[in-house]
């Protein structure tokens, strides 16, 4: 039974009629098949983590006791209540920003990234960041992650990298396609420009982690994590800048950045790991200007091109594509 933010168990009417409370509950949810599955999943997924902060915060009731032991063993007699805390508001400003929704059901939303935009607030930024402005378009329509009304932001793209992202709607939503991340069942690639010409194609499997010379920079460290970018070349010009395309087979922090910097293929316009590492000593006009063109550029020119993943909740097979945009079809066509 589900009224509200109370739901009613009773051990008799499933299957599994006992254990321990915490994974009977887990279990019980995933038997479910009645017409308000779908409502309940929306607002409540009880992974194990959720459960558990349930009882130990006094939440869940056995025979109208109160029960803070996760491990207690239930009887196929027992009746379980399950209180759910009411979601709080986020400490956020909701902002009138305009972004570009590629999609948007209950469940989560594709954005469309603008280059120089922020995505979640810091300190002393807690403004004008896309959270700010998914909160205001979603007003009223975020049933809360982790008991907070906010979106669930399941990947993150630099200030200014431009493109796809994906976001969570709903709590459920948010651990189902974080897990996804996690076990790299997300197809991403991106498109890039970069100094020189690399290879048709390649793969770099090189861990990343904290620089040791600069903690505010990622890099190449063996007791780094293990990371695994494949890269296509698909245009050259001039001999001295290459559009590629990257496939993230791991996600980490700066990850195409280091890596292709790593192989001396830097991105353009990239303050932090690039820069032009090598070019013939004689150049010509047409060159010098593709250089000056390329180092003028004021942003990493990188851009997530493509998403394709299983709908967390329909299990429908999603898939985007979106161009690149004019600030790097400008650059490209000017270097032609």
């Amino acid at each position: 039974m589900f009224h509200s933010n109370i739901i009613k168990l009773k051990v008799s009417d499933y299957p599994i009629q006992n254990g321990r409370i915490d994974k009977w509950i887990i279990e019980a949810f995933s038997l479910l098949n009645s017409s308000y599955q779908d409502d309940i999943k929306a607002k409540t997924p009880f992974s194990r983590t959720k459960i558990k902060e349930l009882i130990l915060s006094g939440n869940i009731s056995i025979d109208g006791r109160i029960n803070k032991n996760p491990s207690y063993k239930i009887d196929s007699d027992n009746i379980i209540v399950i209180n759910l805390p009411k979601i709080k508001d986020y400490d956020l400003k909701a902002e009138n920003i305009p972004i570009d929704i590629v999609f948007e059901d209950e469940h989560l939303l594709v954005v469309n990234k603008e280059p120089n935009f922020v995505v979640h607030p810091s300190p002393g930024h807690n403004s004008g960041t896309l959270v700010n402005a998914i909160l205001y378009h979603c007003d009223g329509k975020l049933s809360g992650i982790g008991g907070i009304k906010r979106p669930g932001i399941v990947h993150r793209l630099d200030k200014d990298t431009s493109g796809l992202m994906l976001v969570a709607k709903t709590e459920i939503a948010h651990l189902s396609l974080s897990d996804m991340f996690k076990n790299h069942s997300i197809e991403r690639n991106y498109q890039l420009l970069v100094w020189n010409v690399p290879d048709s194609n390649g793969l770099i499997d090189q861990p990343i982690g904290r620089s040791k010379f600069n903690r505010k920079k990622m890099a190449i460290n063996l007791n780094g994590k293990k990371a695994v970018t494949h890269w296509t070349l698909l245009e050259t010009f001039s001999n001295l800048v290459s559009l590629i395309s990257c496939k993230l087979q791991t996600g980490r922090t700066h990850q195409i950045r280091v890596h292709m910097s790593s192989i001396g293929h830097s991105l353009i316009g990239d303050k932090i790991y690039g820069g032009l590492t090598k070019t013939n000593k004689k150049q010509n006009s047409i060159q010098k200007n593709i250089i000056s063109k390329c180092k003028s550029f004021s942003r990493q020119a990188l851009h997530s091109k493509t998403l394709t993943f299983q709908h967390p909740i329909s299990k429908k097979q999603m898939h985007f594509d979106i161009d690149l945009p004019n600030d790097i079809k400008n650059l490209i066509n000017s270097i032609k």
